[in-house]
């Protein structure tokens, strides 16, 4: 409305259309809801009315989503329901579920505040701010015709008699037209708020997105681990396969060489290739261990701490396979957690732990160092939390100067999923 070309635009026209018809809706809701509030009245006696009551009760439903439609004409943010899905079967599923919802009962004020309040005060700023200046507008045209080119009454407050009173009186109005529809803007504008704050706040979708976007998040992590794996399988079906035979043809040619330079260039080829083959088996444990995705997560934790420099204790019990995102979250904490504690800790000794407990899969490692760890200073645990945090889990840690380190994560897990896992991979 603060824009210059306010009163040339379409604003004003849907302002004055948004309130005619809710005027409209509102006599027609008042016409409606009364004859079903009589009719229940009378009727209750025979028990019939009971029923049309109830019915009554959720007449807030079918005009609320008539509103939210026609809010469209001021407001260009949609309007959506926030109505959940029906509990149950049929009619008395979608009836009990609506009956529930404290939606449904803000839709019910809405309509009595509509059927009482809201279409009177739209007519009454729609006769002040549209009907009112039209009809000083045509007072030249009324004094033309109906008052015989002798007089015209406007909005019979006062008589014009001669013809430059009436074009006066005509451009006044035009003046006033324009005032009118900032008017009709402002008087639209706070209708639809009123509106859309009962009946379809714009928050309303809020809980929906953020299950969706939690939803998206956990779709992503399980196609980034799908990648990582389909990578780690192409290199050990492909490249490092192709490395173990350039290896063993080395070897058989390092064998067959006379003593001399060949024989000095094959044995160079031949540690060159060993050592490029160890490096790609390495990439491949990084990128997703075979031991993590063919024997689980206790496994592949097991298998971490025989290969740490570091003795580690491991005390990881589940009762079955959590989800393979999870899997994959809580191996590569441990395996920064211990990869820390070589480079940085100085402990003489670490333990792994965990479990799954009222639904959750928790998991710490513990080390007798010299405390005084961070997440920040290029740890890789940040990453690593930002990943748990993904699967709605939580990292933290507790690193006191002189010890110990204590690093902890929890994951939901159901128990449902642990137990499906167990039994398919039984």
């Amino acid at each position: 409305m603060a824009r210059p070309g306010f009163l040339v635009s379409s604003w004003p026209w849907r302002a004055a259309a948004y309130l005619v018809s809710g005027v409209v809706a509102g006599v027609l809701v008042l016409v409606g809801v009364g004859a079903l509030v009589v009719a229940g009245g009378v009727l209750v006696i025979f028990l019939v009315g009971v029923p049309v009551l109830a019915v009554t009760a959720l007449v807030g439903v079918p005009v609320a989503s008539v509103e939210r439609r026609r809010l469209r004409v001021v407001d260009r943010d949609p309007a959506v329901s926030g109505h959940g899905e029906s509990g149950g079967w049929g009619l008395w599923g979608w009836f009990s579920t609506r009956l529930r919802e404290p939606l449904t009962w803000r839709e019910l004020g809405h309509t009595v505040l509509l059927a009482g309040l809201l279409w009177p005060v739209d007519a009454l700023v729609v006769a002040v701010a549209l009907l009112c200046p039209v009809w000083v507008i045509a007072t030249p045209l009324l004094m033309a015709t109906v008052g015989d080119g002798q007089e015209a009454k406007v909005l019979k407050l006062w008589t014009v008699t001669d013809w430059p009173v009436a074009f006066g009186t005509s451009v006044a109005g035009v003046v006033l037209l324009a005032l009118g529809a900032y008017v009709l803007g402002v008087a639209a504008g706070s209708r639809a708020e009123l509106t859309r704050l009962l009946i379809a706040p714009r928050d309303a979708d809020l809980g929906d997105r953020v299950v969706e976007l939690t939803r998206s998040r956990v779709r992503l992590v399980d196609a980034f681990e799908a990648e990582r794996r389909r990578i780690e399988r192409d290199l050990h079906d492909g490249a490092q396969q192709r490395l173990v035979a350039l290896t063993m043809t080395l070897g058989l040619a390092r064998l067959d060489a006379p003593p001399g330079p060949l024989a000095d260039q094959l044995a160079k080829a031949h540690e060159d290739a060993g050592q490029a083959l160890a490096e790609l088996r390495e990439l491949i444990n990084g990128i997703h261990p075979k031991v993590l995705a063919d024997f689980g997560l206790e496994a592949a934790v097991t298998d971490v701490a025989d290969r740490s420099p570091v003795p580690v204790d491991v005390a990881l019990a589940l009762p079955g396979r959590p989800p393979q995102s999870v899997e994959a979250a809580v191996y590569f904490v441990v395996c920064e957690a211990l990869a820390n504690v070589v480079k940085h800790s100085g402990a003489s000794r670490a333990e792994v732990s965990g479990g799954h407990r009222d639904g959750r899969l928790y998991l710490q490692v513990r080390d007798d160092g010299r405390g005084g760890a961070s997440a920040d200073g290029g740890s890789g645990l940040t990453g690593l939390a930002d990943r748990v945090s993904v699967l709605d889990g939580r990292l933290s840690l507790s690193s006191p100067p002189g010890g110990p380190t204590l690093l902890r994560v929890e994951i939901p897990c159901r128990m449902a999923e642990l137990t499906e896992r167990s039994d398919r991979s039984a």
